[in-house]
Formats: C-alpha cells, structure tokens, sequence
C-alpha cells in the first residue's frame, strides 16, 4: 500500500490507494480455514435455567 500520510487531500489519497491495490500482487489463498486459531466457545447447560 502507498504512504499516502502526506496526502491531505481525500480524494487524491483514495485514489493513489486505488492505484497501488491494483498494481499489488493478488494474495494467496488461505491455508487454514478463517477464525481457526480463535478460543471455542463452550455450549451451556441445556434445560432448567440456571437463575
């Protein structure tokens, strides 16, 4: 991405970000699957309520 920290312009800023996203190389696919390494929420106690 370009340093655009200069820019004080918006529309000039959006642009020159435009441009280097398009010139960027495409990203690889993901090789694990998204939200893999996040903690696993355990699921409650079913039935009576517990208050």
């Amino acid at each position: 991405m370009a340093d655009t920290k200069k820019i004080a312009d918006k529309a000039e800023r959006k642009k020159l970000k435009r441009t280097a996203r398009k010139k960027a190389a495409p990203k690889a696919k993901r090789t694990t699957p998204r939200g893999s390494q996040k903690q696993k929420v355990k699921k409650l106690a079913r039935g009576q309520s517990k208050r």
